[in-house]
């Protein structure tokens, strides 16, 4: 699936509001926020990181100009990690690899790092297409499973 990347837009929040209670996605994402319906925590979210100088966002808009998802790099220098959220209705066709192919060429820093549930294979093969290592794995509590579930850290080194 051929996507761009642009700059967030506010307009864009309502689409990864939706996108993002999705029963489905929250539970292959595993490590969402607290209460991921909570509209104003989301809000406050979205406000906070589009004025953070060290938060890139941008929004996954497909070929004929639908909002696909948003990806993200964040975190301190020695750690940036990166994220993506990919509507359902998208996954399987290659939408969240070739964002963040697009994400890692606009974003040069070396390394990155990214984390996923264990059982989150489509994620964890995304990551791996885009060259990531599996460099480690640990326990930690998902929010939305309610439970601590086994994760897999990886890195893209310079």
């Amino acid at each position: 699936m051929d996507v761009t990347l642009r700059e967030v837009r506010d307009d864009d929040l309502s689409v990864f509001w939706a996108q993002m209670n999705e029963p489905e996605g929250i539970k292959m994402a595993a490590f969402t926020a607290e209460a991921p319906s909570d509209r104003a925590a989301f809000d406050a979210h979205w406000a906070r990181n589009s004025q953070d100088p060290a938060v890139t966002l941008r929004t996954v808009v497909g070929g004929s100009g639908e909002i696909v998802g948003h990806a993200a790099v964040f975190g301190p220098s020695e750690e940036r990690e990166v994220t993506y959220w990919i509507g359902r209705e998208y996954w399987g066709r290659g939408a969240a690899t070739a964002a963040l192919r697009e994400l890692l060429g606009a974003v040069p820093e070396r390394p990155l790092h990214a984390r996923a549930a264990a059982d989150n294979g489509g994620s964890i093969r995304v990551l791996e297409k885009c060259g990531f290592v599996v460099t480690g794995r640990e326990r930690g509590f998902a929010n939305a499973r309610g439970e601590e579930i086994d994760e897999v850290v990886l890195t893209l080194a310079g």
